[in-house]
């Protein structure tokens, strides 16, 4: 059966998980505006055909990081060095995400924690590396996840030091990110086979748990046993979580992204609100977090972060969004079981006059580049309406479409 959404009163916002914690959220930070910190992350995961719609080539989706950085920074007018590379079908979600923080004046800052090549855009090298793929089991090395982490505490300490009344938002933009998600919540023993979402219409779920299977089994080695069976997946997220440093689990299947923002994200919410701006790569990155901060005794304010998407991730019918943040409930590598509010925008597309947005509405692209949190925010801050929202996306893709003609 579905869950239920609970609208907010006269919003544009459901709360799908922690309605009260939700609820609560959403008053805290009504007509308050947020930071944007966005930070770029590259696994080569995302280069295996057909893994991600997120680029119609693999070559095009190792540009996918920097193409959307700069058009969010810049805007459509700029000549871009790296342009807004095709999609078999859509539009990238940085329309969503540029529409709104163009017109609100929300600060945002961009963070390169591990990509292949320089973004042509002011941003904050954090010294970190691309990953390899996940399915070798040795996707970055340990001494860089640390230095990540801790470049993610110093600068989720920062960020919120700044912010006086509003809320940070954290996104990110990773391609074949969904999969490396997949990857550290299996690793951390959490129930997420056939429940992550993806950028296409239906979610590849047994090529990603093919390759999750590979990587654990061979960050195991011999101990790792192929999973099969409900049984076997059972004993199989046993014998990982009982042994892993959840760092050390980024480091053989996660990318360079999530431990900065685990990092970020731990740091800010002991002085601010925080979003996480995502669906199943920030219902990851939350869980890596309570795992994090139960193994190093690290403090940090849960009731102070939400996880901020969009309605076709949340209610996406190929995934379970809901189910899977309940889950994280349930891992017992965090015995407070805690489970994030997790919301969604009620952005719609159907009425839109461009194909590539209506796209959204058969299932394509989903979210990104923070997309769901940009429009939860301008209902919170503006009381923006469906009307606001679709008039300022479409004028974006109209100013690109003229821009590239």
């Amino acid at each position: 059966m579905p869950h239920a959404q609970l609208p907010m009163p006269n919003s544009q916002i459901s709360i799908y998980t922690q309605k009260e914690q939700g609820e609560q959220w959403l008053r805290r930070y009504r007509g308050c505006l947020p930071v944007f910190a966005c930070v770029l992350g590259f696994t080569e995961t995302g280069l295996i055909p057909g893994i991600s719609a997120a680029g119609r080539t693999s070559e095009d989706r190792k540009y996918t990081a920097c193409a959307d950085a700069e058009f969010l920074y810049y805007g459509p007018e700029h000549k871009a060095q790296y342009p807004l590379p095709p999609l078999a079908a859509g539009a990238s979600p940085v329309l969503i995400s540029r529409a709104v923080f163009e017109s609100l004046k929300i600060p945002v800052h961009l963070f390169n924690a591990g990509l292949p090549q320089t973004p042509a855009v002011p941003l904050i090298d954090l010294g970190g590396a691309p990953a390899k793929c996940l399915s070798g089991g040795a996707a970055m090395e340990i001494t860089t996840l640390h230095h990540l982490f801790e470049q993610g505490l110093f600068w989720g300490e920062r960020l919120a030091t700044n912010i006086q009344q509003g809320y940070l938002i954290v996104g990110e933009c990773v391609v074949g990110g969904t999969t490396t998600a997949l990857a550290i919540l299996t690793g951390l023993g959490i129930d997420a086979a056939g429940k992550v979402n993806s950028s296409h219409p239906v979610c590849n779920h047994a090529q990603k748990w093919a390759l999750v299977q590979a990587g654990l089994e061979k960050m195991k080695g011999s101990r790792g046993q192929r999973a099969g069976s409900k049984q076997q997946n059972e004993i199989f997220q046993s014998q990982i979580q009982n042994s892993v440093d959840p760092l050390q689990l980024v480091a053989a299947v996660g990318d360079p992204m999530q431990a900065v923002v685990a990092g970020m994200a731990i740091a800010a919410s002991r002085s601010c609100g925080v979003m996480l701006a995502g669906g199943t790569q920030m219902l990851a990155v939350y869980a890596l977090m309570s795992a994090i901060a139960q193994a190093y005794a690290l403090s940090w304010q849960s009731e102070a972060v939400v996880v901020g998407t969009t309605r076709w991730v949340a209610e996406d019918p190929t995934g379970a969004t809901v189910d899977l943040a309940l889950n994280l409930g349930k891992n017992s590598l965090t015995p407070s079981g805690e489970t994030p509010p997790l919301l969604a925008t009620h952005l719609s597309f159907a009425d839109s006059r461009y194909p590539q947005l209506r796209a959204y509405e058969q299932g394509f692209v989903k979210e990104g580049m923070g997309a769901g949190a940009a429009c939860i925010a301008a209902h919170l801050s503006q009381d923006w309406q469906q009307n606001q929202l679709l008039a300022a996306i479409e004028a974006q893709l109209e100013r690109l479409s003229t821009a590239l003609n």
